[in-house]
């Protein structure tokens, strides 16, 4: 049986699962023609960037018809746009003026560019009340090239709690999100950062992970709840941006690597999955389409711009100028992400996972080999919608290896029925076999060598969709 895709009609979408639609501030693609791919995406969140540039282009006069069709158009197909306030204008100088779309140029250098950044946020903020309800500050600031001057925690700091300060005064509900932290936690920025109070309050904190290996995003989060709480008891952890690579020609993060479209889909299933192990809010991949990365451009340069990613969930031509052009065509990850999402519908919650894997003999595998442990095995369960109950877990062996096909063997209390195996990956879902399941007791099955791969797989112990 093939997973389901969400049912765009009841809007049940996954509350956990995001995409990006980031670079519309410096109009990089049309987004109509991506709408349309988007009720099978499954998500909930999209993460847009404001473009303070193309937004203000006399001083103090605002025009915000460009995003306005853009939020208007996914909040009427139920998304939840979440937007990130950036970049620099250069009608306030700075260097903004030389940097194409006023990427990394922070207004704190004078008291003109502080007025009317603030002027600016505030005037955003209220005209999108009641259609965005969260607000995050920057992108990237712990990167140079998003504060070309030179990251400092404590200039961000400072930063946002100016900008929250503007938020607040056009909404006082407005969900303020910090961070779009790019680097591991525990670094001199991180800690000036904190010792400002900036994150005292806010609601939310960002961090992004590219990584071929997904556990390190569990050890990020880790680290971040570790600092974060004692500060802020209530503050959310998000993934913000994740994702690799379709091809190995590609510019931006996790570049000069041996990608391929399927390397792709078992990155986002592996660090989506290792994000819902953490408990982070919910996470958003990086991104809906392939476009020009666009971070170190010169106003006026277009040769200084068309430097292309393959980061997205859909492929794209490219125009001279760098936009990207032609019909938008589906990846396997765009595929992977739908399936994932079918699974994860509502508001996944992670529960203790009564489970013991068994490192049992298994000769197929080859003369002496055992099946892995706990120890070798990223695992998590969580309660489901219509009552089902998943358990999710693989084997991290390394991407650009070879695909890892074996088999492990867990004891599961607490069940009665046999569970259905789901693979988002190939998009699938069926019943074990009868001879890989051995009834130890009333609620408790043994799960003999059942399929293990290098990419989440789900077992399901209830009805996961109408229908089955």
């Amino acid at each position: 049986m093939t997973i389901p895709s969400i049912d765009t009609r009841t809007g049940v979408r996954s509350e956990f699962l995001g995409l990006g639609f980031e670079k519309l501030d410096r109009d990089l693609f049309d987004p109509t023609k991506a709408y349309p791919f988007l009720p099978a995406t499954g998500v909930s969140w999209i993460r847009l960037q404001s473009g303070w540039q193309r937004t203000e282009r006399e001083k103090g006069v605002y025009d915000f018809a460009w995003l306005d069709a853009i939020v208007d158009d996914l909040v009427g197909l139920g998304l939840k746009p979440w937007v990130c306030l950036c970049y620099g204008n250069g009608l306030y100088g700075g260097g903004a003026e030389n940097v194409f779309g006023g990427v990394g140029v922070p207004p704190i250098a004078t008291e003109e560019q502080r007025r009317a950044w603030a002027a600016y946020v505030t005037a955003t903020v209220a005209h999108f009340r009641g259609r965005v309800a969260a607000w995050e500050v920057w992108n990237e600031p712990d990167g140079v090239w998003c504060w070309k001057h030179g990251p400092s925690g404590t200039e961000y700091g400072r930063f946002v709690i100016e900008t929250a300060a503007a938020i607040r005064a056009a909404d006082q509900e407005a969900k303020i999100i910090a961070g779009s932290m790019c680097h591991w936690a525990d670094t001199p920025w991180f800690h000036e950062l904190i010792d400002t109070g900036a994150l005292d309050d806010v609601w939310g904190f960002t961090y992004h992970q590219y990584a071929d290996d997904e556990r390190s995003s569990i050890e990020k989060v880790q680290m971040l709840e570790a600092m974060l709480r004692p500060r802020n008891k209530d503050i959310r952890i998000i993934q913000g941006e994740s994702g690799s690579q379709s091809r190995p020609d590609g510019h931006g993060a996790l570049r000069d690597q041996a990608w391929t479209p399927r390397k792709q889909a078992r990155q986002l299933l592996r660090h989506a999955v290792a994000d819902l192990i953490a408990d982070v809010e919910f996470s958003s991949y990086f991104s809906c389409l392939d476009m020009v990365e666009a971070l170190n451009g010169t106003t006026g340069d277009i040769g200084s711009i068309l430097d292309y990613g393959y980061f997205g969930v859909l492929a794209a031509d490219f125009g001279p100028d760098g936009r990207a052009t032609g019909t938008y065509t589906p990846k396997p990850s765009y595929r992977a992400l739908g399936a994932l999402a079918s699974i994860l519908r509502g508001t996944p919650r992670h529960v203790p996972a009564p489970v013991q894997f068994c490192r049992e003999a298994a000769p197929h595998l080859g003369w002496g080999m055992r099946e892995p442990g706990a120890r070798e095995l990223p695992f998590g369960m969580f309660d489901l919608a219509n009552g089902a109950r998943g358990l999710a877990y693989w084997l991290p062996e390394p991407l650009h290896t070879v695909e890892y096909d074996g088999t492990a063997t867990l004891v599961w209390r607490g069940i009665d029925k046999a569970p259905l195996i789901a693979n988002p990956l190939e998009g699938t879902v069926e019943p074990l076999p009868e001879k890989c399941i051995e009834r130890l007791a009333p609620g408790v099955l043994k799960l003999n060598h059942i399929p293990l791969r290098d990419t989440p797989l789900f077992l399901l112990d209830g009805t996961p969709w109408e229908g089955r």
